[in-house]
């Protein structure tokens, strides 16, 4: 058949529909992990437990049910948030390269708006070993320069690991255990986890000289292989000792180079150097390290502070040595100026005392020195000029100068003058007028500023004016509004409590709605008068405009029907004087002005006309704007919605061409006029030719009604996109869409099956995912040295080592009861191909071995997928049977399409592996049954409730009501 004959046939199709509400259904879930891992255990309360080994691949997916299509998301105990999207693929969440601190509990959560959302978690545990490090003490008050003779030394092996990790001892070649040595002792401290740590060397004998190796061990779990570290203990070995070759303080100038040398004085073996910032992460930026030599290089003030020199070679504790380097430098210099405290009155007044004083940080504080001038002449400390300093260790340093009964002669311009004693650094220069004009600061707002309105978005300035001589620094912070007491602090736009201004003015620039309230200026003691606080408020009142909701929404309608859309106000300021407006499109509906008591707006549309589809708008306005609420009233219909759990979706009947069965419910069926036809849009994957046809629809679709259409003649293998709209009066609706993939089947028309489990695909069998544990492919050449004995085959059943077979292992962390079960390929019943249509029948033989004295339970169901679908046994057999391999046969009669379960059941102790070999399926009844052959369990099948499966042909079959 020619590619356009084919694209012709696919648009005939079958649709039908079965009414009812059954379709949806509320979600399920189960998390699958993948095959790369180390083990999945069950625990408590059947909590999955994946193990992964650090630096693996983490790939777990996440298998749904339920209708519509649920939305899946992944979490992760403890997360913020979501995960990553870059861990995120479909609905498998994979993690390359994981590491340890990644593991820990994940949710897998479906939700599709029916019942509650489905969670399921699994617990993954990242293992892990690191290399261990071996570390020797002496018993304590014993810790000498050397290790001695007649001392008891203690060897502690220690590394991170999970699982709990086991360490083991050896001295030379010589295997160490607890009691192989009378001088030794090994033992684990009751504080540390894992198993023995810790090697006692009592009363050190010449033998005890050697090199010991310690090894750690996970036992080999996740493949992850042990690990070994050696120290050589002999007369020499000693902990570190360390020595600074430099000054301490250093003291060095901004800009210089300056080397700190740290050097081993001691220790065996050789210890090891490292440089160190109490309370920094890590060394300046500049900082160049070699061995015990740190560099650094144009040092700044920042650089200054403590450097720890640290030596370890795994003997005793590490040396540390300390040195403090301190950047010379002047920073922040101030004064003010203290009127007569004895007098009541904040004025310089000839007669009275006056106090100005000058304050500096200085590094090294010992260093800085003062001196005074008056008019640029040295002035010198006298009966009325009285200078004095703070002591050298206080920091910041104070110079006064007391002027003791002041006189005319005494105004004038006093400097005080800071620098270092050893120079090198530039000297800080403040000067302080003393005059008839040198008054106390005065606060004042200007006129018209103290209660600003403003625009949400504007710029505004805040300014205090102040008076005096000199002029503060001025101090800007807000003002705790009623419930200070409680209430979080407010702060300035900058985040901080207060700011800084030497001209009186704050600047807020983008002033928002959360800045308004009370700003407080004050005057500060700096540069100023040492005298009470001056101060003045501003009240700053931001206007916004209205903020509504809903902003955008859409409202789907049938013609003819009333609604009333609702535009709902949450705040404003002003709040008073608030107008709304509604229109559809450019056209005028109503205006009006809110009551004091009114939070909402509504518009009522009495009968829906074909005019009335369009954007609808509410602006509610105040002085600062309007806020809009957005309604979008249209007619389109809602989205279909695919249904991914169609019975037997995908068929065959030539061998080119393939047939699917597409399956879908409408959202909201009734929301609007009643839905006409869909359009059935689609192209084969890759190319970007589209083919339409339109699927015409009669009478009311009901909630949750199945629709089906039957899309014939796909081309084999290809896959198709494939899109559905619905149409209505109003015109097309929303777009949903799904790729159909072509798999193909095992054995489309059963005549014989056969499996032997020699490649990895296994013959398309696979593992239940509702079951506890999981069957294992193996063979006698593969199988782990360190099996258990006395159960499980030897060989396959044709006596092969090579050759493979699947079987359950019954050991550690299985318990009893515990199922393993494996499904075969699903197999479609055809009448076409039966020698006797009413009695679709099939022999189904396999070899089993069941040896070992906890043998539980092999049983064999047939399920069978109709509309629902059922198990029922057809063949069991428990308890040991030998050494040996034998066959079983059993006839089974399917009715509709069908998988055979094959189900091992733990016994009750470890020696119960149960395995299978060559399982077939064949036409028509079993014959040649083998000697030990047990009855059948399958009832045979019955006329009335034959099922006729066939091929579907391309026909019209109508739409069921």
């Amino acid at each position: 058949m020619g590619l356009g004959v084919r694209l012709l046939w696919l648009l005939i199709g079958v649709l039908r529909a079965v009414r009812g509400q059954g379709v949806y259904a509320p979600p399920t879930v189960h998390i699958l992990p993948s095959a790369q891992g180390c083990a999945v255990e069950e625990e408590r309360d059947a909590e999955r437990v994946y193990t992964v080994r650090e630096g693996d691949t983490l790939e777990l997916q996440c298998l749904f049910t339920g209708h519509p299509r649920p939305q899946i998301r992944w979490t992760k105990a403890g997360a913020t948030d979501h995960l990553n999207d870059l861990y995120l693929h479909n609905e498998t969440l994979r993690i390359e390269n994981i590491s340890r601190h990644q593991g820990g509990r994940y949710y897998c959560k479906a939700e599709n708006r029916h019942g509650v959302p489905a969670i399921r978690s699994i617990r993954v545990e990242v293992y892990f070993l690191d290399d261990p490090v071996i570390t020797v003490h002496q018993s304590v008050g014993e810790a000498k320069e050397q290790f001695y003779f007649e001392r008891t030394v203690f060897l502690r092996c220690v590394a991170n690991s999970n699982p709990p990790v086991h360490y083991t001892w050896r001295r030379g070649r010589e295997a160490l255990t607890q009691g192989s040595d009378a001088g030794v002792e090994i033992y684990e401290p009751f504080f540390t986890q894992g198993e023995t740590k810790i090697l006692k060397l009592k009363n050190l004998r010449p033998q005890d000289y050697a090199t010991y190796t310690c090894i750690s061990s996970v036992r080999s779990v996740c493949g992850i292989e042990d690990k070994s570290t050696h120290f050589s203990l002999s007369n020499q070995t000693a902990p570190p000792s360390i020595k600074l070759l430099l000054e301490d303080p250093l003291v060095v100038n901004p800009g210089e180079t300056i080397t700190l040398v740290c050097v081993a004085s001691g220790g065996d073996p050789l210890p090891s150097l490292k440089w160190v910032r109490p309370g920094e992460e890590e060394l300046p930026k500049r900082s160049i390290v070699k061995r015990g030599t740190l560099t650094l290089t144009a040092v700044t003030l920042d650089d200054g502070g403590t450097y720890t020199c640290v030596a370890s070679n795994n003997v005793g504790n590490p040396a540390k040595r300390s040195t403090s380097i301190l950047v010379r430098g002047l920073r922040k210099g101030r004064f003010w100026i203290t009127p007569d405290p004895y007098h009541n009155d904040d004025n310089i007044q000839i007669g009275r005392e006056v106090k100005i004083s000058c304050q500096v940080e200085a590094t090294p504080p010992e260093e800085l020195q003062f001196s005074w001038l008056k008019n640029g002449r040295p002035l010198r400390s006298s009966e009325r000029m009285v200078i004095t300093h703070t002591d050298t260790d206080v920091s910041p340093g104070t110079t006064n100068l007391d002027i003791i009964d002041l006189k005319f002669t005494d105004f004038g311009t006093y400097t005080c003058v800071a620098s270092l004693r050893n120079g090198g650094i530039p000297e800080i220069s403040i000067d302080v007028n003393i005059s008839s004009t040198t008054v106390p600061p005065e606060l004042t707002v200007p006129r018209g500023r103290s209660h600003l309105v403003v625009q949400e978005g504007d710029t505004v300035d805040l300014q205090c004016l102040v008076s005096g001589k000199p002029k503060p620094i001025i101090l800007w912070s807000r003002v705790e509004e009623g419930g200070a007491a409680v209430a979080a602090p407010a702060l300035m736009q900058d985040g901080s409590d207060q700011v800084e201004s030497y001209d009186g003015v704050l600047r807020i620039t983008n002033v928002t709605r959360d800045m308004s309230g009370t700003y407080r200026c004050q005057t500060s003691q700096y540069n100023g008068f040492n005298v009470k606080p001056r101060e003045a408020l501003i009240q700053l009142v931001v206007q916004f405009p209205p903020v509504v909701e809903p902003v955008n929404i859409e409202i789907r309608q049938a013609l003819g029907r009333a609604f009333v859309l609702s535009c709902h106000l949450l705040r404003a300021h002003p709040a008073r004087l608030l107008r709304y407006e509604w229109k559809l499109g450019s056209r005028l509906l109503t205006v009006g002005q809110f009551t004091d008591q009114q939070g909402d707006t509504e518009y009522q549309v009495r009968a829906l006309n074909r005019e009335g589809y369009g954007e609808y708008t509410c602006d509610i306005t105040n002085e600062a704007g309007a806020g809009r609420c957005s309604f979008l009233v249209t007619g389109k219909a809602y989205a279909p919605e695919f249904y991914y759990d169609t019975y037997s979706s995908l068929w065959q009947n030539r061998p080119t061409v393939y047939s699917f069965k597409l399956q879908w419910t409408q959202m909201e069926p009734s929301a609007v006029d009643r839905i006409l036809a869909y359009r059935l849009s689609f192209k084969q994957v890759g190319q970007s030719r589209w083919w339409e046809q339109e699927i015409p629809i009669d009478g009311n679709i009901g909630v949750g009604e199945l629709l089906t259409y039957n899309l014939t003649e796909l081309v084999k293998p290809e896959s198709y996109l494939v899109r559905l709209t619905p149409i209505t009066r109003f015109g097309e609706g929303d777009v949903t869409e799904r790729i159909i993939t072509y798999s193909p089947p095992v054995n489309p028309h059963l005549r014989e099956f056969q499996c032997g489990f020699e490649d990895e695909a296994l013959c398309l069998f696979s593992q239940d995912k509702s079951d506890v544990f999981d069957w294992t492919r193996h063979s006698a050449t593969t199988r782990d040295t360190k099996y258990t004995p006395n159960t499980g085959p030897s060989s396959d059943h044709t006596g092969s080592k090579q050759g493979f077979y699947m079987y359950i292992e019954t050991s550690r962390p299985r318990l009893e009861g515990d199922k393993a079960r494996l499904l075969s390929p699903t197999f479609n019943t055809n009448s076409k191909v039966s020698s006797n249509p009413h009695s679709p029948t099939y022999c189904l033989a396999f070899y089993y071995h069941m040896y070992g004295k906890h043998i539980g339970a092999l049983n064999v169901l047939l399920r069978q997928k109709g509309q629902t679908v059922t198990e029922v046994s057809v063949w069991s057999l428990t308890g040991n049977q030998g050494s040996r391999w034998m066959q079983a046969k059993v006839t089974i009669h399917p009715t509709t399409a069908f998988q055979i379960v094959m189900e091992g059941v733990r016994g009750p102790g470890i020696e119960g592996d149960i395995a299978i070999d060559d399982v077939s399926i064949e036409e028509g009844e079993c014959k040649d049954l083998p000697p030990n052959n047990l009855r059948s369990l399958a009832p045979p099948s019955l006329p009335h409730i034959w099922q006729l499966c066939v091929s579907v042909s391309v026909a019209l079959i109508g739409r069921q009501r």
